[in-house]
């Protein structure tokens, strides 16, 4: 179910609603040129982070990993980022979409127990 077209595509809404939330955070905690960085710089680090690590054949992604992690330290790092995107968006005050995004990314989890599973199994390409 991890790898089902429909949850991808959850998936990418989650992971673009992150990004969003990020950005407009970072929006919303500060004021001058600091409100422009913090708006773009945060987004971008997550997404660089995202997109960097990654397991090698993950059938949920291209399969490719620029830097290639264990399926635990990529469990634990989509979790942290969806749970720092919850976060902010609850620390802006916005509870109701706060509460729908925790939620879809914990039925998300909860749907892709198959690729949890998966990645649990995995180990860097150097074990």
């Amino acid at each position: 179910m991890g790898s089902n077209p429909i949850n991808l595509g959850v998936r990418l809404l989650l992971e673009i609603g992150a990004l969003v939330g990020y950005g407009y955070w970072g929006w919303t905690v500060s004021d001058g040129v600091l409100r422009y960085l913090l708006a773009l710089a945060i987004p971008l680090v997550a997404a660089v982070v995202w997109g960097t690590f990654a397991v090698l054949e993950d059938p949920s992604r291209s399969g490719k990993a620029p830097v290639p992690v264990s399926g635990l330290l990529r469990l634990i790092i989509e979790l942290t980022f969806f749970a720092l995107a919850s976060y902010a968006l609850f620390s802006m005050g916005i509870k109701t979409i706060a509460w729908i995004y925790t939620l879809t990314v914990i039925a998300h989890y909860i749907l892709s127990y198959d690729r949890i599973i998966w990645l649990l199994g995995q180990k860097t390409y150097s074990d």
